[in-house]
């Protein structure tokens, strides 16, 4: 499964209806389940997003429709973030270091 993070910012309406939050919060981990995905963890956070989620879902188009969905219900803005786990990562870095880097090629990602 994918990983992904998405950094939440509640909107005027998310403000007003703060109260509901547990509520909003059931029906997101509802319809990530729906989705074949599942929320990993939420954290309340100060700065400028007011909530982090991490997610693991089974492809791009899933956590496309669950975000375009949050965005509909207007209680919050996110930002969706793939994520790699470091056991990922390393696989990346072992690919990239074992692929010859021919003179004049750019060597960033």
């Amino acid at each position: 499964m994918q990983q992904y993070v998405a950094l939440l910012r509640l909107t005027p309406k998310g403000l007003q209806e703060l109260g509901n939050s547990a509520a909003r919060r059931k029906t997101s981990e509802d319809r990530v389940g729906s989705l074949g995905g599942r929320s990993i963890a939420f954290f309340i956070t100060l700065g400028a997003y007011d909530f982090v989620q991490v997610f693991e879902m089974p492809s791009n188009a899933a956590m496309m429709q669950y975000a375009l969905s949050a965005r509909r219900d207007g209680f919050v803005e996110p930002l969706i973030l793939p994520a790699f786990d470091i056991a990922k990562f390393n696989d990346i870095l072992d690919n990239l270091s074992s692929r010859e880097v021919t003179e004049g090629e750019p060597t960033h990602v």
